[in-house]
């Protein structure tokens, strides 16, 4: 079967609700697929998305409900079917001995993928998780079960240190030893952890999100201003020091 064109249909087997607006779907699907890459969810009637990988066997997803086709899949029930394409894109790069994982919102999800594959290595990584309040702050507990090291970042200080997780991630680098930097979420995040990289003479990994039609490169819907393809050149675009 070709993964690009072709779909797995599999049924949810779990839902689990992380927060308010904040899901995690279980699939009956395994996929060989790297922390950082991404599927295609289809729901006939509905519409194809792309959707990045919280673990590959099962495939799980975590999805926070925020349009048409978001809140369909929110509707989803145990044992209802969904169709699958992929796994697509350039997966996270596993270096350094003492990365620190910056997430912003549900870009904790591919981030407690890479966490798994990290502590399969030699690394100790530390994770910071950003969010607008303390209700919408999710996975301290998942991310606590792999006895990381984890901070958070809160908007109004509701949860952990009050601020942005680009300035809380700064602080991080002062106190404690970091080697690499990678970091899912909001493009002005992802912005701010590139200059804080750049500050340190550090190497980051970036991963983004947009929306798209073919995933691997065809439409060029998701094409940034210089030209690099989300889907195919990303979604994880490396900074070099």
């Amino acid at each position: 079967m070709n993964s690009q064109t072709s779909h797995f249909a599999c049924r949810i087997e779990r839902v689990e609700r992380e927060n308010y607006r904040v899901a995690t779907f279980t699939l009956d699907l395994a996929l060989d697929a790297a922390p950082g890459q991404f599927v295609m969810l289809w729901l006939p009637g509905v519409e194809e998305r792309p959707l990045s990988l919280m673990a590959c066997d099962p495939v799980t997803l975590t999805v926070a409900r925020v349009g048409p086709f978001t809140t369909a899949l929110h509707e989803r029930r145990t044992g209802e079917r969904v169709w699958v394409r992929g796994p697509y894109g350039n997966g996270f790069r596993q270096t350094g001995e003492h990365p620190l994982l910056v997430a912003g919102g549900y870009g904790v999800a591919p981030l407690l993928f890479l966490t798994r594959r990290l502590q399969a290595t030699s690394a100790h990584p530390t994770v910071l998780i950003g969010a607008r309040t303390a209700r919408d702050v999710i996975f301290v507990e998942r991310f606590g079960a792999l006895d990381v090291p984890v901070l958070v970042a809160t908007d109004d200080g509701s949860q952990g240190t009050q601020g942005l997780a680009p300035d809380v991630a700064a602080r991080a680098i002062e106190s404690q030893p970091v080697s690499s930097l990678y970091a899912c979420g909001p493009e002005p995040m992802l912005d701010g952890v590139a200059a804080l990289a750049r500050r340190h003479r550090l190497p980051a990994q970036l991963s983004y999100e947009r929306k798209m039609r073919c995933a691997f490169g065809v439409c060029g819907t998701c094409a940034r201003d210089d030209g690099w393809l989300v889907c195919r050149d990303g979604p994880v675009r490396f900074e070099e020091p």
